[in-house]
């Protein structure tokens, strides 16, 4: 197989991975009987169960406008992932919540990666595999992190 070793390719195909693993886990998750949820709006489900409870919140966390951040809000909850609930101390907000549903989806979303990491392994091997991880780790750093820094996630145009 000749490759090219520019870094036009190489972006391409560190975005081609990143899509078909996000393209292979949704399909999958479809599969096992839970509602449509697109990678932009797992990142969202994960930033809510770790402590964002508010558009605004959602929107800071994950780099996006007040507004993407509660079009996603309303299609989670529309699904069952996410549910508003009355905030104690103040009766006009509403503070948001993973379902038992989206913790489900979450959990089950977690065992598709790592199903679709050991098919990864399995074509190259667990050391090599092992090895791409921590050299991608190396080289990304914190800025793997940033969910929406590219846009890849799609989460600015929910």
């Amino acid at each position: 197989m000749n490759m090219s070793r520019n870094g036009a390719d190489l972006a391409l195909l560190l975005l081609g991975g990143f899509r078909q693993l996000a393209d292979r886990a949704g399909s999958e998750l479809l599969r096992r009987g839970y509602p449509e949820l697109r990678p932009a709006q797992e990142f969202a489900l994960r930033a809510i169960a770790g402590g964002a409870d508010s558009a605004s919140e959602l929107g800071r966390r994950l780099s996006v406008s007040k507004q993407a951040a509660a079009k996603v809000i309303s299609v989670l909850e529309e699904r069952g992932y996410v549910a508003r609930l009355n905030d104690v101390s103040d009766s006009r907000r509403k503070l948001l919540s993973v379902t038992p549903l989206g913790h489900e989806a979450m959990a089950q979303g977690e065992a598709i990666f790592d199903e679709l990491r050991a098919d990864w392994a399995h074509k190259i091997g667990p050391a090599e595999l092992d090895r791409l991880q921590r050299n991608l780790s190396i080289l990304l750093g914190d800025a793997a992190i940033d969910l929406d820094a590219s846009g890849i996630t799609g989460l600015a145009d929910e």
